[in-house]
């Protein structure tokens, strides 16, 4: 048995990964707690919805990623509880652990405000089964409107509406039209690039509304550009099989993914703290819930206002800068050092529309169209895990661009949509 430290961490994704990176030399035993055996990068799980890239490119093993850390190992297992006071760990099919130090990075899930009926209607991506699930329900609903012939199923089969206006629904929206009007109408003989009808419904008055309001515009108008409907201050009030209502009006739509809301994991019930209207955890400027000087919680399971004043988006860079923080504040401890509050770098925010558009802001510089899409490009390729993925998501990219082929039009698994 080891005597040195051993840092518990709940979560394989952007923050508890870059957690267990940064622990690689520290005089400690690393365990990662996990309830899959990859990790994913989220913010690509939109085009393994919408058929352009496959599963493997935007995931990896965590064994794997962390096979070189000899102070780090994996656990395949779910956690149900955890005890702070005994400072344990416990899960549902190994026994529990105990820990010096615990990094909750447990992200987040779906949420639909309380409308939880809605969820088989209007399902989100948040996992690669989600995404696989949607995917199947794009691509039925083309196979069903091929040989369809009453015109008003018809039209409902080749209706896709998306329900939120963030970064998720904007990218997801562009990228089902360009699916259902480019890419895969010639494999059709009954569909033609203008009989699929795509929407965008957003509750606020305007799309993007962490983005600059120039870029908002630039995105509503690019995404009009390619044959999207955008709904703005559209409340939806009720979703069926057979489509949504939205302020009253019936749209009939027999494809409607989710974007619109997220909840956090339920970190807060294990750490017996009172969660936020998300769910998540209130943490102090070195990342910890109230009262809990050995507990780390960081990504979206924690609300945090940095030293700056500023609360920390739910987004990938700021998940990771916080698992790194969380692990040089526990190296710090251990060699007598001051821990200094956490502060958050603003590195910007970028969401693409489509085919060579997208919108950018850094700081005070804005950019749309092909400049902020390379520079989109460029990003999300260099944060993938592994040269493999980094290589195979670029060549899908060049020959999606050159051709408008989508290579993982696979219809997998069995369930239906429409």
């Amino acid at each position: 048995m080891s005597t040195r430290p051993h840092v518990v961490i709940v979560g394989g994704g952007f923050g508890g990964l870059a957690a267990a990176k940064a622990l690689r030399r520290a005089p400690v035993d690393v365990t990662v707690i996990d309830r899959r055996n990859h990790h994913l990068f989220q913010p690509l799980l939109y085009q393994v919805a919408t058929a352009g890239l496959s599963p493997a490119d935007i995931a990896g093993s965590i064994r794997s990623i962390l096979r070189d850390q000899q102070n780090s190992r994996v656990l395949l297992d779910e956690v149900c509880r955890i005890d702070r006071a005994a400072r344990m760990v416990h899960m549902r099919d190994n026994c529990p652990l105990y820990y010096d130090w615990l990094i909750v990075a447990t992200g987040a899930r779906h949420s639909y405000f309380g409308m939880d009926a809605w969820a088989p209607h209007a399902p989100g991506i948040k996992t690669i089964d989600d995404a696989t699930s949607v995917r199947r329900r794009v691509l039925i609903a083309l196979e069903k409107a091929e040989t369809e012939i009453d015109k008003a199923t018809r039209d409902a089969l080749l209706t896709f509406v998306v329900v939120g206006g963030g970064p998720t629904g904007v990218e997801m929206a562009g990228a089902i039209a360009e699916l259902a009007r480019q890419s895969v109408s010639k494999d059709f003989r009954h569909i033609t690039p203008h009989c699929s009808k795509v929407w965008l419904v957003q509750k606020a008055d305007r799309l993007l509304p962490s983005f600059p309001e120039a870029l908002s515009e630039k995105a509503r108008l690019a995404l009009e550009a390619l044959g999207v409907h955008v709904r703005l201050q559209a409340r939806v009030e009720q979703i069926t099989p057979a489509g949504l209502a939205v302020n009253g009006a019936f749209i009939p739509a027999r494809t409607v993914i989710w974007a619109a809301g997220v909840m956090a994991s339920p970190a807060a019930d294990w750490l017996g703290c009172a969660p936020d209207r998300s769910g998540r955890v209130d943490v102090d400027e070195l990342l910890h819930p109230q009262g809990a000087h050995d507990v780390f919680v960081i990504g979206d399971t924690a609300r945090c206002v940095d030293a700056n004043g500023r609360e920390c988006p739910g987004v990938a860079p700021a998940a990771k800068q916080q698992g790194r923080y969380a692990a040089q504040a526990i190296r710090d401890r251990l060699s007598g050092r001051a821990v200094e509050p956490f502060r958050y770098r603003d590195y910007g925010q970028m969401a693409t529309i489509g085919r060579a558009r997208a919108v950018c802001s850094i700081g005070r510089v804005k950019l749309s169209g092909h400049l902020a899409w390379l520079l989109w490009c460029v990003a999300h390729i260099w944060y993938l895990n592994g040269l493999r993925n980094r290589m195979s998501v670029t060549i899908s990219w060049i020959w999606n661009y050159l051709t408008f082929e989508r290579g993982a039009r696979l219809i997998t698994g069995d369930g239906e949509s429409g």
